[in-house]
């Protein structure tokens, strides 16, 4: 297994940045500036693009892992190795995310407390409701982890 940087050409992974962001127009807003990870272990199995947000902050944009590959704790490695990477140079490590019932407990999992919440966030910023285990996700809520 590796995790290596992507410096060039980040869209080639755009379906699978699709699948943790499901509206193109949104991983524009980021992914230029953001940092990209790739974990490969025979294939990319999982992605992850992040961003300095200042005065200590490094927020986690998209994490993503391919659908036949979830459950082996590709994500949770990938988490580990950023917040590892990046404990000397900030003092947070942040996610924004939906209110479900899958997502939340897997970043708890990972260490990360609930922080704040900026209300209408999805059916303010996207063009179609965006639904996960069957929950139309309406706020966007941040967890964060101390680095």
């Amino acid at each position: 297994m590796e995790i290596m940087e992507v410096k060039e050409n980040k869209k080639r992974f755009l379906p699978l940045l699709l699948l943790a962001d499901e509206q193109e127009d949104m991983i524009d807003r980021y992914l230029d500036k953001g940092t990209m990870y790739v974990l490969n272990d025979n294939g990319i199995k999982c992605e992850c693009v992040i961003t300095d947000e200042g005065n200590g902050i490094l927020e986690i944009k998209n994490i993503a892992t391919e659908p036949l590959h979830h459950g082996k704790g590709y994500a949770k490695q990938l988490i580990e190795y950023i917040a590892s990477k990046y404990k000397n140079q900030y003092s947070v490590l942040q996610v924004g995310t939906g209110d479900s019932p899958m997502t939340i407990p897997f970043y708890e999992k990972c260490g990360f407390i609930r922080s704040h919440s900026i209300k209408n966030f999805f059916t303010d910023n996207y063009d179609h409701p965006i639904y996960e285990c069957g929950i139309q996700l309406v706020d966007m809520v941040y967890l964060r982890k101390e680095l």
